[in-house]
């Protein structure tokens, strides 16, 4: 009989994803309420916040590649529970702003240390996983994610429904002491990783001049994978926006579309990953995520002529093919970014392929929205191509990539494993 629970046996991957489960839950709680604290306690304006996030994640993304490469020469699993304590502080310091410039001053250095974390947990992933399971580590962590974000979004509704200044304390509070959960989880329950800088140093000849930022074949690869990965910006901010606007349904209908992806992503997530550990069929996994998101762009446009049940009925069907692709998707991304970095350069890649990520999903924000709200049925099709044919080129993008490595140089294949069994 299959395992329902989406945590994985005893070990130190349980261990990463119940410290992921705890982090998570601070992510709901702050996406859910953050924004209206801000607003509604602090009492800055909606376009103030939103510039503000705006300017501040795009900084952020500076920190992706030197912390992946620190995460490559120090234990990861130290410097990301370091990261996290920072993160806590970061997130306590919400409590002091009162201020545009407050903000601005709390907000930014957050957004640093997130997006650092985020290379750094994937080079965390990738030292406990090791090289045959770090893939199906990453899917695992994923639908963990979800849980707690799921766990999260709802326990904030309570604050959201008191609505008042303590109760809005209490939210950022929940999210604090989350990040200090996790911290503990991983400094007292995952056994520390061995450094790589030795093995880094030694392999300095074959990593590109200038590392991941000049490695242009890599971030050909990982810049497709990024443009296919604004398949998140379209489901949470384009979907709900067009749900309500150009197909007619209540408000309601969008929390249901989003519930669809999220039942479907913990259940299909770790199975879906399977066969994504090396370049080759990842790419081909990342070919079909693009040609089934494609799929499901005409069944959103065609929400729009329809009566109200109908709509409904194909809105959920329509989320339930795009998450098959999203979560195709999810998987080959970090196949092809672990299998094409080179072994002792895990951390570093992986903020280039975060910050790609990061960047798409900044333009996307404005591009996608104007595309298919501006477009309506006609921008659906456009978005539709636009994957297809970048799902297209993945395969031959990761074989002129793979043809550029560098030869092996000898190294210990030692390095880069675990170093408790999972």
């Amino acid at each position: 009989m299959g395992r329902v629970s989406p945590l994985p046996p005893a070990g130190p991957l349980r261990t990463l994803a119940l410290a992921t489960l705890a982090n998570t839950v601070g992510t709901g709680l702050w996406l859910a309420g953050g924004a209206l604290y801000l607003t509604r306690d602090v009492g800055l304006s909606p376009t103030s916040v939103g510039a503000g996030l705006t300017v501040a994640g795009l900084v952020g993304l500076t920190a992706s590649v030197p912390l992946g490469g620190l995460a490559d020469r120090w234990d990861p699993r130290t410097l990301r529970a370091t990261l996290q304590v920072g993160q806590a502080f970061a997130a306590a310091a919400y409590l002091l702003v009162d201020s545009l410039a407050m903000f601005l001053v709390v907000a930014v250095p957050e957004a640093l240390l997130s997006a650092g974390n985020l290379a750094v947990r994937a080079a965390l992933v990738a030292a406990v996983g090791g090289p045959t399971g770090r893939v199906h580590a990453f899917a695992t962590l994923r639908a963990v994610a979800n849980l707690g974000i799921t766990a999260g979004t709802a326990s904030a509704g309570i604050a959201l429904a008191v609505d008042t200044h303590r109760a809005y304390q209490v939210l950022v509070l929940g999210n604090v002491a989350t990040y200090l959960l996790s911290a503990a989880l991983l400094l007292l329950r995952v056994p520390r990783q061995a450094a790589r800088a030795g093995g880094a140093r030694r392999a300095a000849g074959s990593i590109r001049r200038g590392g991941p930022l000049r490695d242009g074949r890599f971030l050909a690869v990982s810049g497709a994978s990024a443009v296919l990965g604004t398949h998140l910006t379209v489901l949470t901010l384009v979907v709900p926006l067009w749900t309500v606007g150009r197909a007619g349904a209540p408000p309601p209908v969008v929390s249901a579309v989003l519930l669809i992806n999220t039942l479907l992503t913990v259940l299909l997530a770790v199975r879906l990953s399977r066969g994504a550990d090396t370049a080759a069929p990842a790419a081909r996994k990342l070919r079909r995520a693009g040609l089934v998101l494609a799929a499901a762009t005409p069944l959103y446009a065609a929400t729009a002529g329809l009566p109200l049940l109908p709509a409904v009925g194909l809105l959920l069907v329509a989320t339930a093919v795009w998450t098959v692709g999203d979560l195709w998707q999810g998987t080959a991304g970090p196949g092809l970014a672990y299998d094409l970095a080179p072994p002792h350069a895990i951390g570093a890649y992986q903020g280039a392929d975060g910050l790609l990520a990061g960047l798409a999903q900044a333009l996307g924000r404005g591009l996608l929205t104007l595309l298919v709200l501006g477009g309506g049925a006609a921008g659906w099709l456009v978005l539709g191509a636009l994957f297809a044919a970048v799902g297209l080129t993945a395969p031959a993008l990761a074989r002129r990539a793979v043809a550029s490595r560098p030869a092996p140089t000898g190294e210990p294949a030692a390095a880069g494993q675990p170093v408790a069994p999972v």
